[in-house]
Formats: C-alpha cells, sequence, structure tokens
C-alpha cells in the first residue's frame, strides 16, 4: 500500500521578494522598497507545500544548509504538513537563497544555489520514493550533482509503479539540454512556461513520433495547454487580482497533480491547475494564498476549481 501521495524532490530555500523599486537603478545609489516578504520558495516546495495544502500527503527530499535559513525552509514545509524526515542538513554549503525584485513589468530573479546544486542520488531513499504513488522533480538545470542519475532514477520509479512528473524551470546557463532528452521517455508529465517550451522544442521534436510525456505549457493570464502527439487539450485562464506572480507556476503544477492523482481527465487537471495559479497570486509570493485554507477554499470554489 502506498502510503503518501506523492514525494517531491529538489531544492528548498527561502524567496525574499521587494516590491516597488524604481524600474532604472544605478550602481552606488540606495533604494527604498516600497514592501517585502520573506517566504518559502523554490519551485519543488512550492509544489509541495501546495499540494499539502490542498489535501494530499506529501513527502519532500532535498538539501539545505545547517543553518538558520535551512530551518526556517524546511519548518515551513513541515507546518503545511509536509513529511520532511528526508530534507538532509550539511554545515556546508550554506542553503540557497532567492532575491526577487517585483516589477510591474516583470521580475528580475537572483539565486544563490548553495545546498540546493548538492542534491545526488545517494541523499534520496529510493525504499522511501517507492512509497508515493507519483513522484514530482523541479528546477531540473541547477540539480547539478543528481542530473547524471536522473534518467535511472525516473526510471526505476516507473517501474516500481510509480507515475512521474517534472519541471524543467529555467535554465541559467540558457543551455537547455544536461541529459534532459535521456529523461523524456520516462515521464507521465513535463510542465513547462512558454519561454521554456520554445527553447526545448527542438528537443522535444525530435521525439514526436515516439510515446513521450503529456507536454503541458502553463501561458500565464491566458490559461494553459497540454499536448501528447496528435492530441491537444487547453483551458482559458482565471481573473484574479494580481498581487505578484511569484509561484504561479508552481501553484499550477500543485493544482495540475491534485487532480492527476485523482483520475481526473486533461480537460478538469487544466482547469484546476489554471484555479490554483491564479489563487497563488492573490498573496504574496508561492505559499500565504495556499496555507490561508478557508480563503483557498472559497477562492477555488468561486474560480470554478
Amino acid at each position: 500500500m502506498r502510503r503518501l501521495d506523492v514525494v517531491v524532490a529538489g531544492e528548498l530555500n527561502l524567496d525574499l521578494i521587494f516590491y516597488g523599486l524604481p524600474r532604472r537603478r544605478a550602481l552606488e545609489r540606495e533604494y527604498l522598497a516600497s514592501d517585502l516578504a520573506l517566504t518559502l520558495g523554490s519551485s519543488s516546495a512550492i509544489v509541495a507545500h501546495n499540494l499539502a495544502c490542498l489535501g494530499n500527503r506529501v513527502g519532500f527530499a532535498g538539501r539545505i544548509g545547517d543553518d538558520m535559513l535551512g530551518r526556517a525552509a524546511r519548518a515551513a514545509l513541515a507546518a503545511a504538513g509536509v513529511e520532511v524526515t528526508q530534507v538532509k542538513a550539511a554545515a556546508a554549503p550554506a542553503t540557497g537563497l532567492t532575491v526577487i525584485l517585483a516589477q510591474a513589468r516583470g521580475r528580475e530573479i537572483l539565486t544563490y544555489p548553495g545546498a540546493i546544486a548538492t542534491l545526488r542520488r545517494r541523499d534520496l531513499d529510493l525504499a522511501y520514493l517507492r512509497r508515493a504513488r507519483h513522484f514530482h522533480l523541479s528546477s531540473f538545470f541547477l540539480q547539478r550533482q543528481l542530473q547524471p542519475q536522473l534518467p535511472r532514477l525516473f526510471a526505476d520509479l516507473r517501474a516500481a509503479g510509480l507515475t512521474t512528473s517534472l519541471d524543467t524551470n529555467d535554465d541559467p546557463e540558457d543551455r537547455w539540454d544536461g541529459g534532459l532528452r535521456r529523461v523524456l521517455p520516462h515521464l507521465d508529465l513535463l510542465f513547462l512556461n512558454q519561454r521554456e517550451a520554445a527553447k526545448l522544442r527542438p528537443m522535444l521534436a525530435e521525439g514526436s513520433g515516439a510515446p513521450g510525456p503529456l507536454i503541458v505549457v502553463k501561458q500565464g493570464a491566458r490559461g494553459a495547454a497540454a499536448r501528447r502527439g496528435a492530441e491537444r487539450w487547453s483551458a482559458p485562464g482565471v481573473r484574479a487580482k494580481l498581487v505578484d506572480a511569484v509561484g504561479a507556476g508552481d501553484s499550477f503544477d500543485a493544482g495540475f497533480l491534485h487532480q492527476f492523482l485523482r483520475g481526473a481527465d486533461v480537460d478538469a487537471c487544466l482547469r484546476f491547475a489554471n484555479c490554483a495559479g491564479a489563487l497563488s497570486v492573490t498573496r504574496a509570493g508561492g505559499v500565504a494564498a495556499f496555507l490561508d485554507r478557508p480563503y483557498a477554499r472559497r477562492f477555488l470554489r468561486r474560480a470554478g476549481g
């Protein structure tokens, strides 16, 4: 019997978000932000946190530094109901941190990877992962030490009966490979935003004649689309009052997986995922709207989720 619905592996850190900075900034000048938020960050952790808030049994596997930021990030996951026994702390390097400069026109994202890049295959307890029905990993291009082992890991978990998903997130080096093409055959779901889908289009086209994952493309306010082979699906966006878009794509992933695990069809998964993404943007950061569970339930009900 599977004890967990989902195990998420990947990066775990906090986001420090600044609001209201001027668009143009010069060196050696001091600028004042109008507001800030310090919140649980990182794609993997936001997915795990919000899946737990939606009522799923979730475990998390990752690495942090033995420091204040790492302890705060792990505590935030635990407070949402995520099982954190597989979060490993080490004296060095320090826990990663992302600083986000939020603007109406978009975001500047600055990340110190720290412990993020040190996650290795031997840090992941295969017996623990097999207790779940589904395995999800985010931020493929940040997992520098884990990347070479990911094709075998995904293959082993699929052979053990788990379904699998991956959100690549951005590639800071803009190379868009890192062995990703060897992982694709072992995925059930591949989550991308529009920019990532454009960057990976040549690679995805290479395998267009072979069975592959359902490719889900997040399109922001326009909604989302999915395709597998010749089949196509789409769902319109959900209107919401924007505070910031931090974590909206990760919240979309959580919403999609929430329905996928319940056997919903692709149309229903896309609709609920769009509602979850819209919910996220109504509060600062990627988890606050989900942590307020009565508010989240009301929003999702009104939005048609």
